[in-house]
């Protein structure tokens, strides 16, 4: 098969509708847009959602529920795999994770997820730990700290 005989396939195809170019195209004259008002005007039409100056269904509609987004603590989340790049014996905090490249920044403090495995001995001083996170450094003989 060579460039040239390439095709879309069958139903793909659309004509491109170009309008304004005379009255035996269809889409001449007014171009599609009728007769005066505000959307056939070249800078005319309005934004989505606008309803012509009563109250848009977006604000008329009751908030509900509580939104904790302001106040939330966020943590920036690693997993136990994660650790395996220390060397055995080391006191892992959050300047050393993120010297070694594992984390960018701190949020709120730094949480352990219990995802892989870990084999080494490693004292962890992070904000928080999951419940297996904690279980598997302490089964390699480590220490898990809340700081």
């Amino acid at each position: 098969m060579k460039i040239h005989e390439l095709s879309p396939a069958e139903g793909s195809g659309k004509k491109v509708k170009r309008v304004g170019r005379g009255h035996g195209s269809g889409w001449g004259k007014t171009a599609g847009k009728g007769h005066k008002g505000q959307n056939s005007r070249s800078g005319g039409g309005v934004r989505p959602g606008f309803e012509g100056g009563q109250m848009p269904l977006q604000r008329r509609i009751p908030k509900r529920g509580f939104n904790n987004s302001v106040f939330a603590t966020e943590y920036t989340v690693i997993n136990v795999k994660d650790l395996e790049v220390f060397k055995e014996g080391t006191v892992v905090d959050a300047e050393l994770l993120k010297a070694a490249g594992i984390i960018k920044k701190e949020l709120d403090g730094v949480k352990i997820l219990g995802n892989g495995d870990i084999n080494k001995n490693l004292t962890v001083r992070v904000a928080a730990f999951s419940e297996s996170a904690k279980e598997k450094i302490e089964k390699a003989g480590g220490k898990a700290e809340v700081m």
